[in-house]
């Protein structure tokens, strides 16, 4: 694999970018789809999100200023089209986003790229309830493993603010499976 500096400077080249944007969509394409899909849930959904995400990388990275990791810029733009996607996604059937998601909780059942089991489904369930914040801040803890210094980085947030947002979004959940 290539060196992250590495890459940035062949995507910045106009004789190597192809090539390695080639290499950052194989290298990165699997972790952004899960991070975008914990985000719309569906996996259609997911796929144009992501699309747009590598659209955007690619029309923006002259603009990298290698201040974060790569990745952490990539997942922000990652984040910030899925966000963007659910508000307009809401507005265009005049819902707002916590009743999307619920209808978009309750269709997972039908959806065939979904193999979760009963209690998969009502983590899916607690996590769609969550305030935004905590949404995002458990995905990226919970399942993608991120230290607190990364999402940091991501949502320009403090790591103090990440640890409660993390602590309040567990015991809601907790909480939620309890009672359901």
């Amino acid at each position: 694999m290539v060196e992250e500096e590495t890459l940035v400077l062949q995507l910045k080249r106009e004789d190597t970018r192809a090539k390695a944007f080639e290499i950052l969509i194989n290298t990165y394409k699997v972790r952004l789809y899960w991070h975008i899909r914990r985000i719309v849930l569906d996996h259609d959904d997911t796929d144009d999100v992501l699309q747009n995400t590598f659209i955007k990388v690619f029309r923006n990275i002259d603009g990298f200023k290698g201040e974060s990791k790569l990745y952490s810029w990539m997942y922000r733009i990652a984040t910030n089209e899925a966000l963007g996607f659910l508000k307009s996604r809401s507005q265009m059937q005049n819902m707002d986003t916590e009743g999307l998601m619920a209808a978009k909780v309750a269709a997972l059942r039908a959806d065939v790229h979904y193999d979760g089991d009963e209690i998969q489904l009502k983590l899916q369930e607690a996590i769609a309830l969550l305030p935004e914040k905590q949404k995002l801040v458990f995905n990226m803890k919970y399942f993608q493993e991120m230290k607190y210094e990364e999402i940091s980085t991501i949502l320009d947030t403090s790591i103090g603010g990440l640890k409660a947002s993390y602590h309040l979004a567990t015991k809601k959940i907790e909480t939620y499976l309890k009672e359901n």
